[in-house]
């Protein structure tokens, strides 16, 4: 039985995917990310191999005790990928941004894919037919609008995400997610259609934490896998161990 423990240490989160026998099989999240609780999952589930995307700053320790327990790669500038990456600074492209591309050329080969990222940010993730990553776009997340709209004013409050709201809100409340989540849902709705002017024809892969709250509100076609980072670091691992 092979292991790999796939983790994704984003800026609202501390993930882990564990895959068996190249199937993913349960996704944790590291509440406190102490070397203990990393430790802890290393000793349960003995992988044979690990890898590491971070779009934080993370202690050096967690790499050398990654590399102690199992074969292990950090995503990074260095790394063999399914795609070449023909833009200014490579280096400079998001961890998570190359996870999720590489899921994309994997499940779709030789064609064009829109990858979308909903998470702290918004991120519009363009691969050709040619699997060249040509980049996209970033925009603020949902949580960080919400934020922005209770910080930078004196009186809106900081409401929770929820899909139980109308077209014309009647309250604070329902104005706020009314105005955030169909807003959103409009903007992706619009890239999607900016992108079809320029491409007859392309997927569109939905990804991130926050999806569920915008499927039900887009217009578009989409294929929507919450799991789409992991099964790129997974792609990305076997790649280089």
């Amino acid at each position: 039985m092979s292991t790999a423990i796939c983790f994704d240490f984003g800026n609202t989160r501390l993930k882990a995917a564990i895959f068996i026998n190249e199937a993913l099989s349960e996704i944790r999240i590291l509440e406190k990310g102490t070397m203990t609780e990393l430790e802890t999952l290393l000793s349960e589930c003995k992988p044979d191999k690990t890898i590491l995307s971070s779009v934080i700053h993370h202690e050096n320790a967690i790499e050398a005790v990654l590399a102690k327990h199992s074969k292990f790669h950090l995503l990074g500038p260095s790394t063999r990928l399914n795609f070449t990456t023909p833009v200014g600074k490579p280096e400079t492209i998001g961890a998570d941004r190359l996870a999720m591309v590489a899921a994309a050329v994997a499940q779709f080969p030789h064609q064009h894919n829109l990858i979308i990222s909903l998470g702290t940010c918004i991120t519009y993730n363009f691969v050709n037919n040619k699997s060249e990553f040509l980049g996209g776009s970033i925009s603020p997340g949902m949580q960080m609008r919400f934020k922005a709209m209770h910080e930078q004013t004196a009186l809106l409050p900081l409401i929770e995400p929820s899909n139980d709201f109308p077209l014309v809100g009647y309250d604070t409340k329902t104005n706020l997610l009314s105005g955030v989540i169909l807003g959103m849902a409009a903007e992706i709705d619009g890239i999607i259609s900016a992108y079809e002017e320029k491409y007859a024809k392309f997927n569109v892969l939905l990804t991130g934490g926050d999806i569920c709250y915008f499927v039900p509100h887009l217009k578009k076609r989409i294929f929507a896998d919450e799991n789409l980072i992991f099964k790129g670091l997974y792609a990305i691992c076997e790649k280089n161990n």
